[in-house]
């Protein structure tokens, strides 16, 4: 792995590398704050063109892996001024990142996330660089029986999400968990939810859910508040523009042990920035939430996902450059585009295509840190589209949400589709409910069946397959202390505690 890293600097060294390099952390960072289109569609968008150029394999590669690794630092933005998650790892952010927004600490909260950003993924590349090939031999593990696991382990997790109401959770997971299962299932060929409208055969897209939900349902609640308060427009506080070591330093061991969750999540073929952020977030909140204040402008809140969802994103060549398996749906257009050149990732691709894979892992290091440096020095002009008066920052959300839609599907169909959910997105925050549960559900849920149903198939519908290897049972027992743990800690604290109070 070293002779291909020193190798690999040699080559994405080069003028043209380093220049793709930077054009995809740039337009990677764009496509990232731009709700709707996020790394897969700008992957999509720039791969045939890259191709058509006739760039070399290595420089095609370091030019999309760029836009890759960006959108996940741009997805932030949106997340943290305006409550918009730019994709589905993002949506964790959202939590204490806008909350810290309104409190006046923009800057400082998009500081903090890129520097935590910039950490988890240079942890995930050091941890590539050293032992793919042997999480690669853990990664090829994971069956369906573990997969499942997994999911019940990460809705387990969920429920530290919003500890004062748990049931409110649960609701907001089921309810995402029904909303995947519209349209036709793949195992029997029944329509599901779909009300005799062949726009619902295939299910709702996630671009339509997730900005309906949150950019919809936050134009409702802008223009409630303006109706209410007689007013156009409130001036947002800006604050301080620039995050503090001291800041940094606080969030420290929130940021490295989120990184190794980003990073080994990651590996696992399927997951991907969603889950990592969702898992780190919430085991960020057993461990430091010991005053209840995540969700209203904690900073380990705010970095612990920032860095688990960069650190996936990294984790995600592992399994495409070692088994040929994508890591996640974006590495999976990547795998595209290597079969492109006709390289067929694998066990042998380090051998065969040493210019490639180094080329690669270099320019993952070199583009880290231009993305830290692009993005530092920019909080501060972000931060000030707090200061966008109402009349015009609502209508811009508005024009971003439809056009996000509809270049997608060019269809009006999805237009209405995202009107409805946003409806019902405001009404569910109307009423206390948080909307990351919601789209956690909705994410995992389908993962969840679809493994589900594969496990049993191979089991010939015997459901101890889903408790026979080391690794399901070692997920499942996680689960279960995850869920009892804290139920049993609150009952003697509620015992103890006033008695030690009293003597």
């Amino acid at each position: 792995m070293f002779d291909f890293l020193i190798q690999g600097f040699g080559v994405a060294l080069t003028p043209l590398n380093l220049g793709l390099a930077f054009l995809g952390a740039l337009l990677g960072t764009l496509f990232g704050a731009l709700p709707g289109i996020g790394p897969i569609n700008g992957i999509a968008i720039l791969m045939p063109l890259a191709y058509t150029l006739g760039l070399p394999a290595e420089s095609a590669l370091i030019l999309l892996a760029g836009i890759y690794t960006g959108s996940e630092y741009g997805g932030r933005m949106s997340s943290i001024l305006l409550n918009v998650p730019g994709d589905a790892g993002a949506v964790m952010t959202t939590l204490d990142g806008h909350p810290l927004a309104k409190k006046g600490l923009a800057g400082p909260a998009l500081g903090l996330s890129a520097v935590s950003s910039f950490i988890g993924a240079t942890v995930a590349i050091i941890g590539l660089t050293l032992f793919a090939p042997l999480l690669a031999i853990v990664a090829v593990k994971f069956g369906p029986a573990e997969f499942f696991a997994l999911m019940i382990f990460a809705f387990a997790s969920m429920s530290a999400m919003m500890g004062k109401d748990p049931l409110k959770t649960l609701i907001g997971a089921v309810l995402g968990v029904l909303i995947s299962t519209v349209g036709v299932d793949s195992g029997t060929g029944v329509l599901r939810f779909t009300f005799d409208m062949p726009e619902l055969y295939d299910g709702i897209d996630f671009v339509v859910m997730i900005i309906g939900l949150f950019a919809v349902s936050e134009i409702l609640l802008m223009l409630e508040h303006a109706f209410r308060h007689d007013q156009d427009g409130e001036m947002a506080p800006i604050g301080r523009v620039m995050v503090k070591m001291s800041e940094v330093l606080y969030c420290k061991w929130a940021i490295l042990r989120s990184s190794v969750i980003g990073f080994v999540i990651g590996v696992l073929p399927g997951t991907g920035a969603s889950v990592a952020s969702a898992v780190a977030y919430t085991t960020e909140k057993r461990i430091s939430d010991h005053d209840n204040s995540f969700g209203t402008g904690n900073m380990r809140g705010l970095a612990a996902p920032e860095a688990a969802n960069n650190a996936s994103a990294a984790g995600s060549f592992v399994p495409m450059l070692t088994l040929g398996i994508p890591g996640s749906g974006t590495t999976a257009i990547l795998l595209g585009a290597l079969m492109l050149y006709n390289i067929n990732p694998g066990p042998m691709m380090f051998r065969e295509q040493p210019v490639v894979v180094g080329g690669l892992i270099a320019s993952l290091y070199i583009g880290n840190v231009m993305l830290l440096l692009l993005n530092l020095p920019l909080a501060g002009v972000f931060a000030r589209v707090l200061q966008v008066p109402r009349w015009l920052l609502v209508p811009s959300v508005a024009i971003l949400a439809f056009v996000g839609v509809y270049q997608l599907h060019s269809d009006l169909m999805a237009i209405y589709l995202m009107l409805v959910i946003g409806v019902f997105g405001y009404l569910l925050r109307k009423f206390g409910f948080s909307l990351a549960p919601v789209v956690l559900g909705f994410v995992l849920g389908g993962l969840m069946e679809e493994n589900l149903r594969r496990a049993l198939s191979i089991s010939g519908g015997d459901a101890g397959i889903l408790f026979q290897s080391k690794l399901s049972i070692g997920l499942w027992i996680a689960a279960a202390l995850v869920v009892l743990v804290p139920m049993f800690a609150g009952k003697l604290k509620a015992k103890f505690l006033p008695a030690a109070k009293a003597s």
